[in-house]
């Protein structure tokens, strides 16, 4: 009866696995409970599914030769089957007739099939179908991989429902456009933002209207800082100059003459000599509805420069090496003249939970319109959740790891030797107290004892 003993406890501990550390069990016994599912039923889920095709012509023709029975539809080829740290990766080579928009019709029906909890499909190649597969829910606790693929400009910033990083890269969408209601985690995704790019040289610049309850604890950083509209406006126009400046460095070093390869012809920073390159610029706005609302003419003034400086940094930036990361809860054009126009300029959009469809149209409508319902569909007891696309038209939900405040201080202040110093923004250097080491209280002796 030992053997029986054995087994009831094994099957005990796997329960309690999968209540109370669904990554653990996943990876001690999920992974090959699931990939034995798949492998064995893999062909009647895809003819239950109609993912498969009736024979070919010729072997029908083959099997009338040699009086054989009639040949039955066959699925997708099998090319590769390898686990994850939080699910399958099946890799299907389509046959004569399918289409990868087969399978993604069909992704809901498979994840019900292969008892799995999510199932996404995207096509890498003509012909050839990735289906990533979800053991368990990885958006409930964020756990990011020990290692990650980052890159200058590149960084890591939450992880897909999917299972796969999602992460936030520059140099390919240089701007973005963050939304979200009170209490649905975009503090949280733009402290993991920071917390990032802190680690690399690059130049922080913040705008927060909110008397800079946000980044000002964060400020050992940031090259520049402001916390209200009147300083925002004298920021963004150095920003401007700076830029400027910038591109006339471009242009004197741009090596067009008729003996350098086009290869080496420059016509961003990036193109540039490392030793002349200028430091890029990460310029985050906290709430940008505060930099457009107006109370009386002069602010109208002091409002439409604001905006006017933001449209002209989207517009021109990238080469320069500036990129916007704006947040706010509505992006309307509510907002007034020049929104919609810098909108447009902003190709990374991310929504977290939104009150109204309206707002998620603002962020996912001209872009993404299946998104939009994935939007407003985010619940309220889960902050941090969020839908991310991109001008392709894709998108996938995320959630960025829960970093508090405490812990994005810490790391802003480990890095804090690498905050550059530009002369161009030298007046908006947040004034800081050097950190000293708290000392320890002196221990007092015990008093003795007879």
């Amino acid at each position: 009866m030992g053997w029986l003993a054995s087994l009831l406890l094994v099957v005990a501990v796997a329960g309690l696995l999968r209540w109370r550390r669904p990554a653990w069990y996943w990876l001690t016994f999920g992974v090959t409970l699931a990939a034995l599912r798949v492998l064995v039923r893999y062909s009647s889920v895809m003819d239950a599914c109609g993912l498969t095709v009736p024979p070919s012509r010729w072997r029908l023709t083959l099997a009338r030769v040699a009086n054989r029975p009639v040949p039955e539809s066959r699925p997708p080829r099998i090319l590769r089957l390898w686990p994850t740290r939080t699910g399958l990766v099946l890799r299907l080579k389509l046959r004569p007739g399918q289409d990868s928009f087969d399978i993604s019709a069909a992704t809901d029906r498979l994840r019900h099939s292969f008892g799995m909890y999510g199932v996404t499909s995207r096509e890498l190649r003509s012909g050839v179908v990735e289906l990533r597969m979800t053991g368990y829910d990885v958006l409930k606790r964020v756990q990011m991989p020990a290692k990650t693929d980052g890159a200058p400009m590149r960084i890591p910033v939450a992880l897909r429902e999917d299972g796969a990083v999602h992460y936030r890269d520059y140099r390919a969408i240089p701007h973005a456009l963050t939304l979200g209601a009170t209490e649905s985690g975009k503090s949280v995704y733009q402290r993991n933002l920071v917390t990032a790019l802190a680690t690399q040289d690059v130049a922080l610049v913040g705008i927060d209207c909110k008397q800079g309850v946000e980044l000002f604890p964060l400020a050992r950083r940031f090259s520049a800082l402001a916390d209200n509209p009147d300083t925002a406006a004298e920021l963004l126009d150095a920003l401007v100059q700076h830029m400027e400046d910038v591109y006339h460095l471009i242009r004197a070093e741009q090596r067009i003459t008729a003996d350098v390869p086009d290869a080496e012809i420059a016509a961003d920073i990036w193109d540039l000599p490392d030793d002349i390159r200028p430091t890029p610029i990460v310029v985050l706005v906290d709430e940008v509805a505060e930099l457009a609302l107006f109370a009386n003419k002069e602010q109208e003034k002091r409002r439409d420069r604001i905006i006017t400086a933001l449209a002209r940094l989207a517009q021109l930036g990238r080469a320069a090496g500036i990129y916007l990361e704006i947040c706010g809860q509505r992006f309307g054009s509510e907002l007034g003249k020049g929104i919609t126009m810098l909108r447009a300029q902003l190709t990374g959009r991310t929504a977290h939970r939104v009150n109204d469809e309206s707002s998620a149209n603002m962020a996912f409508g001209d872009i993404a319109p299946d998104a939009v319902l994935a939007a407003i569909q985010i619940p309220t007891d889960a902050p941090g959740v969020a839908v991310a696309g991109d001008s392709t038209g894709g998108w996938a939900r995320i959630r960025a790891p829960h970093t508090t405040l405490r812990q994005a201080v810490n790391i802003c202040n480990r890095h804090a030797d690498r905050t550059p110093d530009l002369p161009a923004l030298a007046p908006f250097r947040p004034a800081l107290p050097s950190l000293t080491k708290v000392p320890a209280p002196a221990v007092e002796p015990a008093p003795a004892t007879v």
